[in-house]
């Protein structure tokens, strides 16, 4: 049986919502969380973006049990990964044995910020593949010289760190990336219900690691109102192929959304206050081999999508904490 997380959505909600709303889930049963590492909101109307690893600070202090990690940072380019390894180290000290490292190859929309090229997908999975052999590195504690392809690291050592390192899980869209992921992590994160993500992602050496499968949903006591409130919030979840990861500034994704309708949105996102529709998008992920399924509420409501999950979703999964 699946456990289930939340998604703390930073495109969404300010940092001290974050914070609130990662008490508020632990206090209501999820195991853990996925934190997203945005410079930039999809579209303007999501209207945030905080600094994560701030947030995460925060969230340590008001916090007990939850498992959290970002979901996910890109070391590649608008942080080299000297400076991540660093900030999930300091992270993973501040929440021993519940944090862990969630990395992908980004998108244009946060990299693009310091004028640096966009690469095309095969190099940025080279630098990514890099950029967590360096992380690892400079966790060992040791005095860490690096000339690689893509970095250099020049006599960096990391002093703060925890006890053990944190686990590192790698992001996959498509079977490529999900073959990194078995060969370098120690998870993998999908966002779509691909049973071949999983399966190659197990052939490249992930059998028995964990996959995290983020679902979206938008509860609200109205159906037609939660697909309008998905459609307005986070339209961008539907466009299609690599154009999320292509466009640069959030003007170009509200001009990409504009033909999308309420139903569009419905067919993937479950919309509404029907527990089962919540429970079958759930069980899609499931079904494709994913365990550790988060959900992502659209929307302001989430203590209301917190409440209801609480009652009528997570008794449904034995492995779920409910308090």
């Amino acid at each position: 049986m699946a456990t289930l997380g939340y998604a703390l959505s930073c495109e969404e909600h300010g940092p001290r919502e974050l914070v609130r709303n990662a008490r508020l889930a632990e206090e209501a049963g999820f195991q853990f969380a996925l934190i997203s590492d945005h410079f930039h909101p999809w579209i303007d109307r999501q209207g945030e973006s905080p600094f994560v690893w701030s947030v995460l600070g925060a969230i340590a202090e008001t916090t007990e049990r939850l498992q959290v990690g970002t979901g996910v940072t890109c070391p590649t380019i608008r942080v080299h990964p000297a400076i991540v390894a660093q900030a999930a180290a300091t992270t993973a000290a501040m929440m021993p044995g519940r944090f862990f490292l969630g990395v992908g190859t980004g998108e244009h929309l946060n990299e693009h910020v310091h004028g640096d090229r966009w690469p095309p997908t095969a190099e940025r999975l080279a630098m990514l593949e890099e950029a967590v052999a360096v992380i690892r590195l400079l966790w060992s504690g040791e005095q860490v010289s690096h000339r690689g392809e893509h970095y250099k690291v020049e006599n960096a050592r990391i002093y703060t760190r925890p006890a053990e390192a944190p686990p590192i899980v790698v992001a996959a869209g498509g079977t490529t990336a999900a073959d990194l992921a078995g060969r370098i992590g120690d998870g993998l994160v999908g966002v779509s219900p691909q049973a071949e993500t999983v399966e190659t992602f197990d052939r490249a050496g992930g059998e028995g690691k964990p996959r995290y499968g983020q679902v979206q949903v938008c509860y609200a006591d109205d159906e037609e109102r939660a697909k309008q409130t998905a459609l307005e919030w986070f339209p961008n979840i539907a466009l299609p192929g690599e154009l999320s990861q292509e466009l640069p500034v959030p003007a170009h994704f509200e001009q990409a959304v504009e033909l999308l309708s309420k139903d569009d949105m419905a067919e993937i996102v479950a919309c509404g206050p029907d527990p089962e529709r919540h429970i079958e998008m759930i069980d899609r992920f499931v079904e494709a081999g994913f365990d550790q399924i988060y959900v992502h509420q659209i929307g302001p409501d989430q203590r209301g999508f917190i409440d209801f999950y609480r009652e009528h979703v997570l008794p449904h999964y034995a492995n779920a904490r409910v308090a």
